[in-house]
Protein backbone atom coordinates (compact mmCIF):
# COMPACT_ATOMS: atom_id res chain seq x y z
CA UNK A 1 0.00 0.00 0.00
CA UNK A 2 1.58 3.47 -0.84
CA UNK A 3 1.00 6.24 1.08
CA UNK A 4 0.65 10.02 0.28
CA UNK A 5 2.23 12.40 2.78
CA UNK A 6 1.88 16.45 2.54
CA UNK A 7 3.97 18.57 5.03
CA UNK A 8 1.92 21.79 6.06
CA UNK A 9 4.21 24.35 7.31
CA UNK A 10 3.62 26.97 9.84
CA UNK A 11 -0.29 26.02 10.52
CA UNK A 12 -1.16 27.09 7.09
CA UNK A 13 -4.64 27.59 7.67
CA UNK A 14 -4.20 29.22 10.77
CA UNK A 15 -2.12 31.93 8.92
CA UNK A 16 -4.61 32.14 6.26
CA UNK A 17 -7.32 33.62 8.93
CA UNK A 18 -4.78 36.79 8.64
CA UNK A 19 -4.99 37.23 4.60
CA UNK A 20 -1.99 39.07 5.16
CA UNK A 21 0.57 37.14 3.28
CA UNK A 22 0.67 33.88 1.69
CA UNK A 23 1.21 30.75 3.03
CA UNK A 24 4.47 28.96 2.50
CA UNK A 25 5.19 25.78 0.42
CA UNK A 26 4.99 22.87 1.74
CA UNK A 27 5.81 19.29 -0.52
CA UNK A 28 4.78 15.22 -0.37
CA UNK A 29 5.99 11.89 -0.13
CA UNK A 30 5.00 9.37 -1.97
CA UNK A 31 5.78 5.78 -0.98
CA UNK A 32 5.23 2.88 1.03
CA UNK A 33 4.43 3.68 5.16
CA UNK A 34 8.04 2.45 5.86
CA UNK A 35 9.66 4.73 3.26
CA UNK A 36 7.47 7.71 4.29
CA UNK A 37 8.47 6.97 7.57
CA UNK A 38 12.33 6.62 6.72
CA UNK A 39 12.01 10.20 5.22
CA UNK A 40 9.94 12.05 7.41
CA UNK A 41 12.74 13.16 10.04
CA UNK A 42 14.14 15.07 7.24
CA UNK A 43 11.32 17.41 7.74
CA UNK A 44 10.42 19.79 10.03
CA UNK A 45 6.46 20.09 10.42
CA UNK A 46 4.03 21.45 12.51
CA UNK A 47 1.25 19.32 11.06
CA UNK A 48 0.64 16.52 8.07
CA UNK A 49 -1.62 14.86 6.09
CA UNK A 50 -1.54 11.14 5.73
CA UNK A 51 -3.51 9.70 2.95
CA UNK A 52 -3.31 5.80 2.74
CA UNK A 53 -3.85 4.41 -0.87
CA UNK A 54 -4.45 0.81 -1.04
CA UNK A 55 -3.96 -0.90 -4.49
CA UNK A 56 -2.67 1.70 -5.85
CA UNK A 57 0.55 1.69 -7.68
CA UNK A 58 3.42 3.83 -7.45
CA UNK A 59 2.38 5.94 -10.33
CA UNK A 60 -1.03 6.38 -9.65
CA UNK A 61 -0.08 7.66 -6.22
CA UNK A 62 2.48 9.99 -7.74
CA UNK A 63 0.02 11.57 -9.97
CA UNK A 64 -2.52 11.98 -7.11
CA UNK A 65 0.08 13.44 -4.93
CA UNK A 66 0.62 16.06 -7.46
CA UNK A 67 -2.99 16.82 -8.17
CA UNK A 68 -3.66 17.54 -4.43
CA UNK A 69 -0.18 19.56 -4.71
CA UNK A 70 -1.97 21.63 -7.33
CA UNK A 71 -5.45 21.29 -5.76
CA UNK A 72 -3.91 22.78 -2.32
CA UNK A 73 -1.69 25.61 -3.88
CA UNK A 74 -4.72 26.94 -5.80
CA UNK A 75 -6.94 27.49 -2.40
CA UNK A 76 -4.31 28.74 -0.53
CA UNK A 77 -3.61 31.01 -3.09
CA UNK A 78 -7.48 31.90 -3.32
CA UNK A 79 -7.62 32.22 0.25
CA UNK A 80 -4.68 34.99 1.02
CA UNK A 81 -6.31 37.26 -1.21
CA UNK A 82 -9.89 36.66 0.28
CA UNK A 83 -10.72 37.96 4.13
CA UNK A 84 -11.90 36.00 6.97
CA UNK A 85 -15.65 35.67 5.79
CA UNK A 86 -14.49 33.45 2.72
CA UNK A 87 -12.31 31.18 4.69
CA UNK A 88 -15.11 30.58 7.37
CA UNK A 89 -17.35 30.01 4.25
CA UNK A 90 -14.96 27.55 2.64
CA UNK A 91 -14.97 25.78 6.05
CA UNK A 92 -18.17 25.55 6.60
CA UNK A 93 -19.01 23.61 3.73
CA UNK A 94 -16.70 20.47 4.29
CA UNK A 95 -17.86 20.43 8.50
CA UNK A 96 -21.46 19.30 9.93
CA UNK A 97 -23.48 21.72 11.05
CA UNK A 98 -23.35 20.25 14.29
CA UNK A 99 -21.28 17.37 15.54
CA UNK A 100 -23.13 14.47 15.68
CA UNK A 101 -24.95 13.18 19.33
CA UNK A 102 -23.78 9.54 20.91
CA UNK A 103 -27.27 8.81 20.38
CA UNK A 104 -27.82 9.91 16.19
CA UNK A 105 -24.36 7.74 16.16
CA UNK A 106 -25.63 4.80 17.86
CA UNK A 107 -29.33 4.33 15.79
CA UNK A 108 -27.61 4.90 12.57
CA UNK A 109 -25.27 2.04 13.56
CA UNK A 110 -28.37 0.24 14.58
CA UNK A 111 -29.95 1.17 11.36
CA UNK A 112 -27.11 -0.08 9.48
CA UNK A 113 -27.32 -3.58 10.99
CA UNK A 114 -30.94 -4.30 10.85
CA UNK A 115 -30.91 -3.18 7.12
CA UNK A 116 -28.10 -5.30 6.43
CA UNK A 117 -29.77 -8.47 8.22
CA UNK A 118 -32.84 -7.72 6.03
CA UNK A 119 -30.62 -7.84 2.82
CA UNK A 120 -29.06 -10.98 3.93
CA UNK A 121 -31.81 -13.12 5.64
CA UNK A 122 -33.67 -13.84 2.28
CA UNK A 123 -34.39 -13.53 -1.34
CA UNK A 124 -35.11 -10.20 -2.42
CA UNK A 125 -36.02 -9.73 -6.35
CA UNK A 126 -36.28 -6.53 -8.78
CA UNK A 127 -39.35 -5.66 -10.80
CA UNK A 128 -37.58 -7.18 -13.59
CA UNK A 129 -36.50 -10.41 -11.76
CA UNK A 130 -39.94 -10.95 -10.71
CA UNK A 131 -41.40 -10.04 -13.68
CA UNK A 132 -39.30 -12.86 -15.47
CA UNK A 133 -39.95 -15.31 -12.61
CA UNK A 134 -43.58 -14.66 -13.06
CA UNK A 135 -43.66 -14.69 -17.26
CA UNK A 136 -44.72 -11.33 -17.32
CA UNK A 137 -44.10 -8.53 -20.28
CA UNK A 138 -40.57 -7.33 -20.33
CA UNK A 139 -41.30 -4.49 -22.12
CA UNK A 140 -42.40 -2.70 -18.77
CA UNK A 141 -41.57 -4.85 -16.37
CA UNK A 142 -42.34 -2.90 -13.26
CA UNK A 143 -45.84 -2.22 -14.18
CA UNK A 144 -47.60 -5.52 -12.42
CA UNK A 145 -45.44 -5.35 -9.69
CA UNK A 146 -45.94 -2.28 -8.35
CA UNK A 147 -49.79 -2.58 -9.19
CA UNK A 148 -49.59 -5.50 -6.70
CA UNK A 149 -47.83 -3.44 -4.57
CA UNK A 150 -50.37 -0.77 -4.43
CA UNK A 151 -52.92 -3.51 -4.01
CA UNK A 152 -51.25 -4.67 -1.04
CA UNK A 153 -50.71 -7.90 -2.25
CA UNK A 154 -47.18 -7.92 -1.88
CA UNK A 155 -44.75 -5.20 -0.42
CA UNK A 156 -41.33 -3.70 -1.60
CA UNK A 157 -38.10 -1.91 0.20
CA UNK A 158 -36.35 0.66 -1.54
CA UNK A 159 -32.53 -0.02 -1.48
CA UNK A 160 -30.21 2.64 -3.55
CA UNK A 161 -33.47 3.85 -5.10
CA UNK A 162 -34.16 0.43 -6.27
CA UNK A 163 -37.41 -1.76 -5.13
CA UNK A 164 -36.75 -5.20 -4.06
CA UNK A 165 -39.71 -7.42 -3.63
CA UNK A 166 -39.31 -10.32 -1.08
CA UNK A 167 -38.97 -13.94 -2.26
CA UNK A 168 -41.05 -15.30 0.63
CA UNK A 169 -43.99 -13.15 -0.32
CA UNK A 170 -44.48 -15.04 -4.21
CA UNK A 171 -45.80 -18.52 -4.21
CA UNK A 172 -43.98 -20.63 -7.01
CA UNK A 173 -46.78 -22.97 -7.45
CA UNK A 174 -49.04 -20.09 -8.53
CA UNK A 175 -46.47 -18.88 -11.53
CA UNK A 176 -44.26 -16.93 -8.75
CA UNK A 177 -47.60 -14.58 -7.97
CA UNK A 178 -47.71 -12.94 -4.59
CA UNK A 179 -49.69 -15.51 -1.84
CA UNK A 180 -52.70 -14.98 -1.19
CA UNK A 181 -51.65 -15.12 2.40
CA UNK A 182 -49.76 -12.73 2.17
CA UNK A 183 -52.61 -9.61 1.44
CA UNK A 184 -54.40 -9.84 4.81
CA UNK A 185 -50.87 -9.54 6.60
CA UNK A 186 -50.28 -6.47 5.05
CA UNK A 187 -53.81 -5.05 5.16
CA UNK A 188 -53.92 -5.38 8.98
CA UNK A 189 -50.75 -3.48 9.25
CA UNK A 190 -51.91 -0.56 6.93
CA UNK A 191 -49.60 2.22 6.66
CA UNK A 192 -48.20 1.55 10.18
CA UNK A 193 -44.98 0.33 8.22
CA UNK A 194 -43.23 1.31 5.75
CA UNK A 195 -41.41 -1.36 3.41
CA UNK A 196 -38.42 -1.97 5.84
CA UNK A 197 -40.83 -1.84 8.48
CA UNK A 198 -42.13 -5.30 7.40
CA UNK A 199 -39.03 -6.34 6.21
CA UNK A 200 -38.00 -6.20 9.83
CA UNK A 201 -41.13 -7.84 11.17
CA UNK A 202 -41.29 -10.94 8.79
CA UNK A 203 -37.45 -11.18 9.59
CA UNK A 204 -38.09 -11.07 13.47
CA UNK A 205 -38.24 -14.08 15.67
CA UNK A 206 -41.97 -13.19 16.98
CA UNK A 207 -43.26 -14.83 20.33
CA UNK A 208 -46.38 -15.51 19.02
CA UNK A 209 -45.20 -17.87 16.57
CA UNK A 210 -43.23 -19.34 19.39
CA UNK A 211 -39.75 -17.58 18.25
CA UNK A 212 -40.24 -18.18 15.15
CA UNK A 213 -39.65 -15.71 11.99
CA UNK A 214 -42.83 -14.72 10.31
CA UNK A 215 -41.39 -15.18 6.73
CA UNK A 216 -40.45 -18.56 7.71
CA UNK A 217 -44.24 -19.19 8.69
CA UNK A 218 -46.06 -17.38 6.07
CA UNK A 219 -46.13 -20.97 3.42
CA UNK A 220 -47.10 -23.32 5.86
CA UNK A 221 -49.05 -21.63 8.46
CA UNK A 222 -50.25 -18.24 6.91
CA UNK A 223 -53.36 -18.06 9.59
CA UNK A 224 -50.61 -17.70 12.39
CA UNK A 225 -48.94 -15.30 10.65
CA UNK A 226 -51.94 -13.19 10.48
CA UNK A 227 -52.97 -13.66 13.75
CA UNK A 228 -49.25 -12.40 14.97
CA UNK A 229 -49.72 -9.31 13.01
CA UNK A 230 -53.22 -8.76 14.70
CA UNK A 231 -51.51 -9.48 17.94
CA UNK A 232 -48.75 -6.62 17.41
CA UNK A 233 -50.76 -4.23 16.40
CA UNK A 234 -53.28 -4.50 18.92
CA UNK A 235 -50.83 -4.19 21.70
CA UNK A 236 -49.10 -0.96 20.09
CA UNK A 237 -52.83 0.02 20.12
CA UNK A 238 -53.20 -0.73 23.60
CA UNK A 239 -49.81 0.58 24.41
Amino acid sequence: MNIIYMDILDNFLGRAMTATHEPKEFDTLVGTPLEVRRRLDKFKAEQVIVVPLAHTGVQQADLLAKTLTTVVAFIGAALSEQNEQTLKALVNAVVPKAPPTPTLLREAAMLARSRKAVLEGADWLTAATLAELAGLSSTNPSTQPNKWKRERRIFAINHNGVDYFPGYGLDAEAGWRPRKTLKPVLEVFGDDKDGWGLAYWFLSSNSFLGGRRPQDVLAGEPEQVLAAAKDEVEGVAHG
